[in-house]
């Protein structure tokens, strides 16, 4: 039985071990296994002949694409700013890309990447690749004027700032304050980006206040709404990657 189904499977090309009856199919070209977990692509640093498997994100970092893909935080800002200043450093006149899909997420780390984005000198794309909410739109909106982008179906949310408190009521007294002159502070940042006025992002701040791409571009926070990605958007060096 067992010697029936092997013949068979050998028939047919398919071969689940090595047995003696699948040697006799041509080898397969020597080529490295994809580790497991983290997506990894195969690179070649340029002028080297050995090539190796690097995570998909440290490839990207190569061509100075960067992802903006989860919710805002200290950890994730401080990498993305460390890419940043090390891409500038290398090159300053050469644009770099942000992509954004995003819920959002602490101010605070918002607005140190925000205000990394504004000190380097390196023009930075922003593109809305999905939703770009809160935190997210405010850095959207904070890209390189003419380089704000958004694909076809993302989606923006804005609304004002939220905290939370508790002890003394002079501390809390003292949290609220702060947050109603980050309000203020973000208040003054959308008006600039977006030529909205003052009052009108107050009024838009209220409560969660959602737009489709049409709406953003309409609203100022976006300048252009692609379908390609090489639609609108400047041609990048592709380094020499792969494994031949």
């Amino acid at each position: 039985m067992r010697a029936t189904l092997l013949a068979a499977l050998a028939a047919s090309g398919l071969c689940f071990h090595a047995a003696p009856l699948c040697a006799s199919r041509a080898p397969r070209a020597a080529t490295p296994m994809m580790p497991i977990g983290m997506p990894k692509v195969a690179y070649r640093v340029p002028g080297s002949s050995v090539a190796d498997w690097v995570g998909i994100y440290d490839r990207l970092y190569r061509e100075r694409i960067i992802f903006l893909g989860q919710e805002i935080d200290d950890d994730l800002v401080n990498k993305i700013v460390a890419v940043m200043l090390y891409s500038d450093a290398e090159d300053p006149n050469k644009p770099m890309y942000l992509y954004i899909n995003s819920p959002g997420g602490s101010i605070v780390s918002g607005l140190a990447l925000y205000d990394t984005m504004q000190h380097i000198a390196s023009p930075i794309a922003t593109v809305n690749i999905g939703l770009a909410a809160s935190m997210g739109s405010f850095i959207l909106g904070a890209g390189e004027r003419g380089k704000r982008i958004a694909l076809p179906h993302s989606r923006v949310m804005i609304h004002q700032p939220m905290g939370g408190a508790r002890g003394q009521a002079e501390d809390i007294r003292i949290e609220a304050e702060q947050i109603l002159q980050i309000k203020s502070s973000l208040v003054g940042m959308y008006s600039t980006m977006t030529g909205q006025t003052r009052e009108r992002i107050l009024k838009d701040l209220d409560r969660d206040t959602f737009m489709s791409a049409e709406q953003a571009l309409e609203y100022g926070l976006i300048d252009k709404i692609v379908s390609s990605v090489n639609e609108g958007m400047e041609p990048r060096q592709v380094y020499e990657g792969g494994l031949g």
